[in-house]
């Protein structure tokens, strides 16, 4: 179990295809799994790399509250893909951990029948998480979106932004919240799948509605 060799591109190839359909190393929220793998890539992946340099920003903004977050630190090898071996820190003494089994015998030579055993249950392991469904992360946003001035129809700019559709948005609760001169602001709610919608797609649609729309930002983004 492992990623390989987290400072190597085949290593961060490994990490990426991993998070394709995961938000966290483990679980559905941010965790100790998560900085230790974290802690050990040495810089943001590359762009193209998209699922692993998304999980990267996102995992570095907690990085004050780190401490606090749930779970407990692992080793680095017992995160990961089951069939690729943990390389990171190669030449350290770490192969009494690496050897940690959970599916294997205490005898340092395995006999045929306990090595047939363990392959039974790590393939019986291996068919029961492909058919897990895969998680989709997804993000709830509240945007601010602000018109010109107190003459701008508030109506017709919600039904601009509303009119907005893509794969992966879905569009919820709103208000006019006041800003002072008699201006007011929409406040929109929207839930959006991280790999197919992003902020700045939204910004992008949004503002170009310029005879109503003065500016947009993001309020609050939770993940989902």
């Amino acid at each position: 179990m492992g990623f390989g060799d987290l400072k190597s591109a085949a290593g961060l190839r490994v990490l990426n295809d991993f998070l394709a359909d995961r938000s966290y190393i483990e679980g559905y929220v941010p965790s100790q799994a998560d900085i230790a793998v974290f802690e050990a890539v040495s810089a943001p992946p590359p762009a193209d790399l998209c699922h692993a340099l998304r999980w990267y920003n996102h995992i570095k903004s907690y990085e004050k509250q780190k401490a606090s977050l749930p779970g407990i630190k692992k080793a680095l090898g017992k995160y990961g893909p089951a069939d690729v071996e943990d390389t990171t820190g190669a030449g350290t003494d770490s192969k009494d951990d690496d050897d940690i089994d959970l599916f294997g015998s205490d005898d340092e030579e395995e006999s045929e029948e306990a090595k047939k055993l363990r392959e039974e249950r790590l393939a019986q392991y291996e068919s029961k998480k492909s058919k897990k469904p895969a998680v989709v992360a997804k993000s709830s946003i509240l945007l601010d979106v602000k018109p010109w001035d107190d003459e701008t129809d508030m109506a017709k700019l919600e039904e601009c932004v509303r009119s907005i559709q893509a794969d992966g948005l879905v569009w919820g609760s709103s208000k006019l919240v006041p800003v002072g001169y008699g201006i007011k602001k929409l406040q929109i709610q929207c839930v959006v799948e991280d790999d197919k919608v992003g902020t700045d797609m939204l910004e992008e649609r949004i503002t170009a509605f310029e005879d109503y729309v003065q500016s947009m930002d993001v309020a609050a983004f939770n993940k989902i």
